[in-house]
């Protein structure tokens, strides 16, 4: 399911207008960003958290030349599924 899509179920589930779905589905999604942006986590209770965590950096090899390189530290964002969500999978 894409965006359009998920703003169509929206629309059909709560009768609201599909112009105002979609200025509060944008700004929930830019809130988010920025507080994950911020180094805050955002918890969502039952659906589940995003959190900003650092992948160190290790050495690599570069396929191309074989030669040995230095993969730099980088911000990651993870996702950890609530209990609701879990079972509704299952």
């Amino acid at each position: 399911m894409n965006k359009d899509k998920l703003i169509d179920k929206i629309v059909d589930k709560t009768n609201y207008q599909k112009n105002q779905v979609e200025k509060c589905l944008e700004a929930g999604l830019d809130i988010i960003m920025e507080t994950l942006k911020k180094g805050e986590k955002v918890d969502l209770v039952g659906f589940g958290g995003f959190k900003v965590r650092v992948r160190k950096g290790r050495k690599g090899v570069n396929p191309r030349t074989g030669k040995e390189m230095k993969i730099k530290d980088v911000k990651v964002v993870k996702f950890k599924t609530g209990r609701r969500l879990k079972e509704a999978v299952k």
